[in-house]
């Protein structure tokens, strides 16, 4: 939209009207108009000397790349649903299993289907402990920047043993004795069958 120039009745029209009008604010002069705000003085920016990032840290001591307690601390800190006296016993590897499983060589699939059914069946025949050796997995050869646990088998059947179906089956669970094969392998401490 374009500005037309006005004409000169209409200019004479907008005097007589200015001239009657009242100003708002008699008392600044006609020929004031708004004034200026003041700038802000600018502050220099304040100096950090000798500064480096990260220089107040404190050097962090890694010793492996899992940063979650080992699984032998976690079932180290598990209650002990037991009886205490067998308990005892069974982490000096004074009890012998009652049965046991060999999970070696087969894929997370297979070996989770095998433990299941023998876990169920040992319940069912009224075992109490058995032995489920899970060995303690091979050394990895790619050190890149995501960490691999060392024994998928050894990680993930203490959770098998913690979920259903199983869970309702077993009372403890515990790392075997040494003689009984050490970190490859758990004791599995079953309820008694109904």
């Amino acid at each position: 939209m374009s500005r037309r120039k006005l004409r000169p009745e209409e200019i004479e029209l907008w005097r007589q009207v200015a001239e009657t009008a009242e100003r708002l604010h008699p008392e600044k002069g006609r020929n004031e108009g708004p004034k200026p705000r003041p700038k802000p003085e600018k502050k220099p920016a304040r100096r950090i000397d000798g500064f480096t990032v990260g220089q107040n840290t404190q050097p962090f001591a890694r010793t492996s790349k899992n940063l979650s307690p080992t699984l032998s601390e976690e079932l180290r800190s598990a209650p002990v649903r037991m009886d205490k006296k067998a308990f005892t016993k069974l982490r000096r590897g004074k009890l012998r299993p009652e049965a046991r499983i060999d999970l070696h060589g087969m894929t997370m699939d297979r070996a989770h289907g095998a433990l299941t059914a023998f876990i169920l069946k040992s319940q069912a025949q009224g075992r109490r402990l058995v032995l489920v050796i899970t060995g303690k997995g091979k050394e990895r050869d790619s050190d890149g920047p995501i960490p691999a646990r060392r024994g998928v088998l050894r990680h993930q059947v203490p959770h098998w043993l913690s979920v259903p179906p199983l869970a309702q089956a077993v009372l403890q669970v515990s790392q075997a004795h040494i003689s009984h094969g050490g970190e490859g392998a758990y004791y599995v401490y079953l309820r008694r069958g109904r």
